[in-house]
């Protein structure tokens, strides 16, 4: 019986101390000569070999593109969380190319000496073994706490997860065994002893038996076997001889008996090459004559695995184009893209393509699940877009994260929607060049170059959209458009301010600005008179030279102290003596408590964020509104609200200047006029609402990108009449039956609701 796995060749080196640099360069040989994966033996009764981890974390130092693995690795002379922990950590180095390979072995105790305990019930503790790893690489959140009859865990924090699905094989030809391997294992490793054509039968079928009674397939268990021999003995037997005999021989265990990976196992140079260069090719090529079509099976999934699918979701029908770019629930590394910044989510299905072509083909799947969520994600930061949900689908942009320069001349840059705004920073900076973008680096370009992009260098240079001179755009149905001021205009004007109704967005293009140095000033300041502070500094950025941005932070006082703010500005000067002209109307508003005024670059400002994947949990809870001046009427109605300690962070930044300049027509994004963007976060959406309703008669419009309520007259201050209106026809053209309809859906609800 075939199994249907792509065939695999590896080798096994033995990791003597004396030879330990010998031991290195074979595993960078075996890369060289195109083997899949070396593999690290184990020896407790050989006290000159060198420890498989230190050896194999050298391995995958010293290599780049071969899977690393253990064989056979005693499980019972280690602590199994110790051992996952060093095993993720591994994968993790190493890029996702660690396997973990275990065996029962000699039932060793923590002091090295021989544990009667153990004997003859070694399967049973491997098996709590394999049970307490998978547990620590899970994405459930906590301690993990394990009680079992050979091993207890006594809350460990789980962690970390690895890079992938680390493999797990086990070794053994015992009955009980050869269950167990049916039951939990991804693999089982045997070695050429056991190629004997019955008996090595009567294993799989006792492996594929237990399989199916625990609900599994058996192909999820690839079959693998330790070979070795001689090609230039006199000798006869099995595999000595030329590699056409190899071959021959060979070829059985891969039709009849589904053998899909062949580890060699040798330490001569000599040898390793001849069957890389022979016997490999020699194989593939007869088995593929053999089963013709048949061994390329894709990617299967435990049945563990498949039991925490979602309810609704055609998980077998996801295209193939895409079917290695897909995160289930129960997948290693489902923990790392189930939620965003702020909020907690448990998605059914995260697809993460690669290229247009892989987002084509992720819409074409949603599409034929219209009653589900869909989610777009760029860097995950999204506050008012539901980039993630429950049971529903995610296309997660974050793959998609190229930057290049198209023109020099005409700064012309092309950015992916996953790429982040510090790593832009980073790339534009290398030219002496700058694009505004938000205040955080963590942030993904697509969700912000959607919405407007209010930026420490606005006032200067406008919104990031503003700089926006073409999009790639994949829209509803499939279609993939270009959009620009001269190609789909109408759908160029729409992508600036409303994207999220209309597509998938895989390439922006930008004319950056030059951007030399900067000034940046971060104070802390006494805002114990919050509403004559909140007077005072909007004032004082009104009367502030347009290369001047400020943006001001509070958060509720404490118990018996006055409130503190934050004010961060940023000056597009060089000149520290303009620096410290813009700077000084800002210091005079207060007391101050501290303060830092650097001359820098806005990389160094952006690069502000961590590498961790986003944790959140919880649902977000914020309100936003945009606001021409801050009147006396206004400062005294959020100061109430600071001091109600109904939000935890409120912040005001400054728009106009350049962002004003602009004709509320040309964009989607119409709120032109505005001299400031009011956001507060809290924890309690009606608390929040009740003393926001104080503020609300003083704005005209609101920032959509940091809007939480789902009333839907919030569509209605997102976007004047006129440009509702617009949106509206657009959207019934371009996307008629709204699959995009989770992040501020402009489709008219009622009309909607009727149809």
């Amino acid at each position: 019986m075939n199994y249907g796995h792509p065939l695999e060749f590896g080798t096994l080196i033995t990791p003597v101390s004396a030879f330990s640099g010998e031991a290195v360069e074979l595993a960078v040989l075996s890369e060289r000569y195109g083997y899949d994966i070396v593999t690290v033996r184990e020896d407790h009764d050989q006290s000159e070999l060198l420890d498989p981890w230190t050896l194999m974390s050298w391995i995958a130092g010293r290599t780049e593109r071969i899977r690393v693995g253990s064989s056979v690795m005693s499980m019972l002379a280690q602590t199994p969380a110790v051992a996952a922990r060093a095993a993720a950590s591994l994968d993790l180095l190493s890029g996702g190319r660690f396997t973990l390979a275990l065996g029962s072995g000699t039932a060793w105790d923590a002091r090295g000496t021989h544990d009667p305990a153990f004997l003859g019930t070694e399967t049973a503790a491997v098996e709590e073994v394999i049970e307490i790893i998978r547990n620590m690489w899970s994405s459930e959140q906590g301690n993990l706490r394990y009680s079992g009859d050979y091993y207890r865990v006594e809350g460990t924090p789980r962690g970390p997860e690895p890079a992938h699905e680390v493999p797990i094989w086990l070794a053994g030809l015992d009955q009980s065994m050869l269950r167990l391997i049916g039951r939990e294992s991804d693999g089982w490793l045997s070695s050429a002893a056991d190629m004997i054509p019955g008996q090595f039968a009567a294993a799989n079928q006792a492996i594929d038996e237990a399989a199916r009674q625990a609900g599994r397939n058996p192909r999820e268990i690839r079959r693998l076997v330790n070979i070795s021999g001689d090609f230039r003995s006199s000798r006869t037997g099995f595999l000595v001889g030329p590699s056409n005999q190899w071959i021959e021989e060979l070829l059985p265990f891969v039709v009849d008996e589904g053998v899909g990976t062949f580890i060699l196992e040798t330490d001569d140079a000599a040898t390793m090459r001849q069957f890389a260069e022979e016997v490999i090719p020699g194989l593939r090529a007869a088995a593929d004559l053999a089963l013709p079509g048949d061994l390329t099976g894709g990617k299967m999934r435990r049945a563990s695995v498949r039991a925490r699918r979602a309810p609704g979701i055609a998980y077998e029908a996801v295209p193939a184009s895409i079917a290695d770019h897909v995160i289930e629930p129960g997948d290693v590394g489902y923990g790392t893209v189930r939620s965003t910044y702020l909020r907690g989510g448990a998605p059914g299905l995260v697809i993460q393509p690669r290229h247009t072509a892989g987002v084509v083909d992720a819409i074409g799947f949603a599409r034929k699940h219209p009653d589900l969520p869909l989610g777009i994600r760029s860097g995950g930061h999204g506050i008012s877009g539901r980039s993630t949900n429950r049971d529903g689908i995610v296309i997660d942009l974050s793959r998609l994260n190229t930057i290049e320069v198209l023109d020099v001349e005409a700064r012309i840059v092309r950015i992916e929607p996953g790429a982040r705004w510090m790593d832009v920073a980073a790339a534009l900076s290398e030219h002496g060049w700058a694009l505004s973008s938000g205040d955080y680096g963590g942030v993904g370009v697509g969700g912000l170059a959607t919405t407007g992009g209010i930026g420490f260098l606005g006032r200067e240079h406008g919104l990031t959209i503003d700089h926006l001179r073409a999009v790639e755009i994949v829209l509803a149905d499939g279609t993939v458009a270009r959009a620009s001021d001269t190609e789909n205009e109408d759908l160029f004007w729409a992508v600036r301010g409303a994207g999220a109704n209309f597509g998938i967005v895989t390439a922006f293009e930008f004319e950056v600005d030059e951007v030399a140095e900067v000034g940046w000033a971060q104070f802390v300041m006494d805002a114990g008179d919050t509403a004559d502070f909140l007077q005072k500094w909007g004032a004082t950025v009104e009367a502030a030279p347009r290369d001047t941005t400020s943006f001001l932070i509070l958060g509720a006082p404490r118990p018996d102290e006055p409130a503190i703010a934050t004010v961060m500005t940023m000056v597009d000067s060089a000149d520290p003596e303009v620096i410290v002209q813009r700077l000084q109307p800002f210091a005079d508003i207060s007391l101050l408590h501290q303060q830092s005024v650097q001359l820098t670059t806005y990389r160094a400002v952006i690069s502000n964020a961590a590498g961790q994947s986003n944790q959140g949990q919880g649902e977000p809870v914020s309100r936003s509104g945009f606001l021409e001046h801050i009147t006396p009427e206004f400062a005294r109605s959020a100061s109430r609200l600071i001091h109600s300690g109904a939000t935890h962070f409120f912040q005001v930044r400054s728009v106009g200047g350049a962002v004003s300049d602009v004709d509320p027509d040309a964009t989607a994004y119409a709120h032109r006029s505005a001299n400031f963007s009011v956001v507060a976060f809290a924890s309690r959406q009606e608390r929040l609402n009740a003393h926001w309703a104080e503020l609300y008669p003083h704005f005209d419009g609101l920032y959509l990108s940091f809007e939480t309520d789902q009333d839907p007259a919030r569509i209605e201050d997102a976007f004047p009449p006129r440009t509702l209106a617009r949106l509206r026809r657009l959207k019934a053209e371009y996307d008629p039956n709204n699959l995009f309809n989770d992040n501020f859906n402009v489709v008219d609800t009622e009309i909607w609701s009727a149809s």
